[in-house]
């Protein structure tokens, strides 16, 4: 299992078990986490999965494709040199201890 760290709003911090292979927006929204509506379902078509990756996390991370940056364009809180589509975002073991944090809004 990989352990995920959510950071919401207002500083709650919540932490979520993941499987290799899952995507963040799977695992939030299974979880049910406030913050993440993944309205697409994962397929990069919305900006509704908008997170905001640790800064000691983002090498980690492959870099964007053009689909997930041409929709970070859409995103209802202010997008950052971390933001990141969870949708987007495949989990490994090498991720453990990930921090993301979660915008004001989605929509």
């Amino acid at each position: 299992m990989i352990n995920i760290n959510l950071i919401d709003d207002s500083g709650l911090k919540q932490t979520l078990q993941a499987t290799e292979g899952q995507s963040l927006m799977q695992v939030a929204v299974s979880a049910g986490v406030r913050g993440i509506v993944g309205e697409c379902g994962g397929s990069a078509m919305c900006a509704t999965c908008h997170v905001y990756v640790d800064d000691a996390f983002t090498d980690q991370l492959p870099p964007p494709l053009e689909t997930e940056l041409e929709m970070l364009e859409c995103t209802a809180s202010e997008r950052r040199p971390n933001s990141r589509l969870s949708c987007q975002i495949k989990l490994t073991v090498a991720q453990e201890g990930l921090v993301v944090r979660l915008p004001e809004r989605q929509q």
